[in-house]
């Protein structure tokens, strides 16, 4: 939750300013607003590349008393509280930089990279976390499309998953305007752990991968620019 803004110096440049409550926040849980700060070239009309820097501070600095909400909530009207001292005031550092370029009219490729890390106090040590994934899609149709998707990511510390791990996916995806502004998509996804991490039909028995597949919708209105 919060707002962004972009500003185009020229045809080619465009620099981007988010302030926010945190990355996966809708109410302030702490009295810091994260920030980010990117920047996206686009040189030529078939290719683009940007690049972000965020900065935030990811955990609560109030300990809430018992039996009067679960932990790590935001803080709500009418429920106790008491600041924690000293407060957890350890940053985090998000870099991520990725690009899409469109080869032919039918192809667009897309590259990404990230490198996350985290501390909990400033003298505390760091959980990090780095991965990529790989994007192409083509449109066979006016109609239909297919894509496919290929990612990393070396969980160290358990930053995101709770686990120290190196995870990789493989994911296909066809997709069909079934209207103007309305689409339908078939995904099948394959996820991979070097560690047993995913649940099984066993209760307390996990495995080391996983096949999901989903149905979905994408539905919009006014203007639309870029892939969705």
């Amino acid at each position: 939750m919060g707002v962004r803004a972009a500003y185009k110096v020229n045809s080619a440049i465009t620099f981007n300013y988010w302030i926010d409550n945190g990355t996966q926040q809708t109410e302030a849980f702490n009295g810091f607003k994260d920030q980010l700060f990117g920047l996206t070239a686009q040189h030529r009309k078939n290719f683009s590349w940007t690049v972000n820097y965020y900065l935030g501070q990811e955990h609560p600095d109030v300990v809430y008393f018992p039996y009067s909400s679960p932990p790590d909530l935001p803080t709500l009207q009418g429920i106790s509280f008491q600041p924690i001292r000293p407060a957890p005031t350890g940053k985090t550092h998000i870099f991520d930089t990725y690009a899409t370029w469109q080869p032919a009219q039918r192809w667009t490729l897309a590259l990404e990279g990230d490198y996350v890390i985290e501390r909990q106090l400033p003298s505390s040590a760091p959980v990090h976390a780095d991965g990529g994934a790989f994007y192409a899609r083509y449109q066979l149709t006016k109609k239909f499309a297919l894509a496919g998707r290929g990612e990393y990511v070396s969980d160290r510390g358990g930053l995101f998953t709770g686990a120290s791990q190196a995870l990789k996916e493989a994911t296909l995806t066809s997709e069909y305007s079934l209207a103007e502004g309305f689409v339908a998509r078939l995904e099948w996804r394959r996820d991979f752990s070097n560690h047993p991490y995913f649940l099984t039909d066993t209760l307390g028995q996990l495995s080391k991968a996983q096949t999901t597949a989903t149905i979905g919708v994408v539905w919009w209105f006014g203007k639309k620019t870029g892939v969705w």
